[in-house]
């Protein structure tokens, strides 16, 4: 787990507001055509976000780099899930470690 990644990721609201977007899914993103078993589809987390497709992707980028977000291709389209084990494990770590 890389603390300062995490960290930078986290130091953004458009980033903090779509791991919490991500957190509950179905309220969000309940019009999704795709099962939301996949994870949200990057196009829908740019149409929510009203920012451009690239800034999102940037966005979603440092999120996954960091760890707090998995990536899965299927087809044409790239769903993007939490990853709640590392949110866990940084929780963790800061009520420990502060």
């Amino acid at each position: 787990m890389d603390i300062d990644a995490i960290l930078k990721a986290l130091a953004n609201p458009v980033r903090r507001q779509i791991l919490e977007w991500l957190k509950e899914p179905e309220v969000h993103f309940a019009h999704q055509h795709h099962p939301l078993d996949f994870g949200v589809c990057a196009g829908m987390i740019d149409q929510r976000t009203g920012l451009s497709q690239s800034t999102v992707s940037a966005h979603l980028a440092t999120l996954q780099k960091a760890g707090l977000v998995t990536s899965q291709r299927v087809g044409q389209w790239i769903f993007f899930k939490r990853d709640e084990a590392t949110i866990a494990a940084f929780r963790a770590h800061m009520n420990n470690e502060l």
